[in-house]
């Protein structure tokens, strides 16, 4: 079986439009997979881990649903009390994955990977970071946690929300020229050319990620799980097929599994028109890392 953490609110409409979100279409798909799929519900992250994170003025405007129209703009949608509950729903979700990940070895947010967010505001259609959030939380539990970021667009949020403490450490590997175009500071980025390929990805991931996990020795894996590397994807430009996102999937998980490290991963991004599509590439995603805690 694999874990798999969802809340009733992470379906909030957030899309552009008003549309039903992809959280809901992933969701639904996994579903469909029955007694396969053992599903979680997390409690809300409590405001002051929230806080421990993010500025306490942003987490009151985004609490009481009064974010000014400038950080909504930056954001890219407004905040409601529908999408504020989602706010804290998420950070929750990817907290509990990673402490079921410590019981089953893997554990999957059908939501999250919002990494973004800044300190004072959100951006790029993250409001709060979650995966910081529950870095710092869990690395306040004794815990030392490096954070995966497969996403096309770097992870600016997360490195410049963990950047000095010695219990996180933060890998991004991305399209150097893609969003954000002011980058962050991770831990290691691994900035790579429009275009590149499967076999390309693979040696750049496989050839920095290994020296990092040897050098750090983390205790627990947070993975940004985004499937806009894809080749057809609107707002990627690397040229990875959909066989390719599993291999990068099934290579982490492996590397994690083999080293007795805890994978819990949060969805990430994935953009199109086409909703159901989307949604297939994430749950094809969260499939392929935990067959391989399956075998």
């Amino acid at each position: 079986m694999i874990a798999v953490v969802h809340h009733p609110d992470y379906v909030a409409p957030v899309v552009r439009g008003g549309g039903p979100s992809k959280n809901a279409a992933v969701r639904d798909l996994l579903l469909a997979h029955g007694s396969r799929i053992e599903w979680h519900a997390p409690e809300p992250m409590p405001r002051a881990w929230v806080e421990a994170v993010h500025d306490a003025d942003y987490v009151a405007e985004v609490a009481e649903a009064r974010v000014p129209a400038v950080k909504e703009r930056r954001i890219g949608f407004p905040i409601d009390a529908l999408v504020s509950r989602r706010a804290f729903a998420v950070p929750g979700g990817t907290y509990l994955a990673a402490l079921l990940a410590e019981k089953h070895g893997f554990a999957a947010n059908t939501a999250g990977g919002s990494h973004h967010a800044l300190a004072d505001t959100g951006a790029g259609y993250c409001v709060f970071n979650d995966l910081a959030i529950a870095a710092v939380r869990l690395a306040e539990e004794g815990r030392r946690v490096l954070i995966v970021d497969c996403d096309v667009h770097q992870g600016d949020g997360t490195a410049s929300l963990t950047a000095g403490r010695v219990d996180v450490a933060t890998y991004s590997i991305h399209a150097e020229k893609n969003f954000p175009a002011r980058k962050a500071r991770s831990s290691l980025d691994v900035g790579l050319p429009d275009g590149v390929d499967d076999d390309g990805y693979m040696a750049a991931l496989e050839s920095s990620l290994l020296p990092l996990l040897a050098d750090f020795a983390p205790d627990l894996i947070l993975y940004q799980a985004g499937v806009d590397p894809w080749e057809g994807d609107r707002l990627g430009r690397l040229a990875l097929t959909r066989d390719g996102l599993v291999r990068r999937d099934q290579w982490i998980a492996t590397l994690s599994r083999d080293r007795g490290l805890p994978l819990a991963s949060a969805l990430g991004g994935g953009y199109g028109t086409d909703m159901g599509e989307i949604a297939e590439r994430h749950v094809a995603s969260i499939l392929a890392l935990g067959s391989v805690f399956e075998k």
